[in-house]
């Protein structure tokens, strides 16, 4: 049987998930190009050299884009690919990159495995959720491979979250695990919560 807390969790990603599939493709791509903009800003108000992203599902904002540009700037960017363990090996993206769906059903880049530390050397880390609160709480989609890295990592450079605008919510569900991020990158605006 769930505790209160999954059940008030699992609600909350049920409202979002069906929110997120209302959106016509005009408003996924103009949150897309929307959420591509606020990240090049970022990006150059924190002189970052290298990153992380992921690959963007059907219904997030698309962050291909982001990273294409990335790449043609030069910046190194590191995507995500997941591991039985629930911990995350690394690849570097390229511009040619071929992509997969995993075993839980999100896109995946493939190249070479760079282990998990690779995402150690990093000057940002943006990171995937369903909603933030506006304490900086990062609720994910429940399996908790970020928690898992974000929670490992002793040294961590600023850590943003990409959402849609209605998913910057007053409080969110939190469990010890969960951990928080820096700042939320929407399709209009970037919030920092501190720094």
């Amino acid at each position: 049987m769930l505790g209160e807390l999954d059940q008030a969790k699992r609600a909350l990603r049920a409202e979002i998930r069906e929110r997120r599939q209302l959106l016509s493709p005009a408003q996924r791509e103009a949150a897309g190009e929307g959420v591509h903009r606020e990240l090049d800003a970022l990006v150059a108000r924190l002189g970052a050299r290298s990153l992380s992203c992921y690959l963007s599902g059907p219904t997030e904002p698309d962050t291909r884009p982001f990273i294409r540009s990335a790449l043609e700037r030069g910046l190194r960017v590191l995507l995500p690919i997941t591991r039985a363990d629930g911990l995350l090996d690394w690849t570097a993206a390229s511009a040619d990159g071929d992509e997969i769906e995993s075993a839980y059903g999100v896109p995946e880049a493939v190249g070479e495995v760079l282990g998990p530390i690779a995402v150690n050397d990093v000057d940002l880390l943006v990171v995937p959720a369903s909603a933030v609160d506006g304490e900086g709480l990062r609720m994910g989609w429940g399996r908790g491979f970020y928690d898992k890295t974000l929670g490992s990592m002793a040294h961590r450079p600023p850590v943003y979250a990409v959402i849609y605008d209605s998913e910057l919510v007053d409080r969110v569900p939190r469990d010890l695990h969960d951990q928080s991020v820096d700042g939320v990158v929407t399709p209009t605006r970037t919030v920092a919560f501190r720094g």
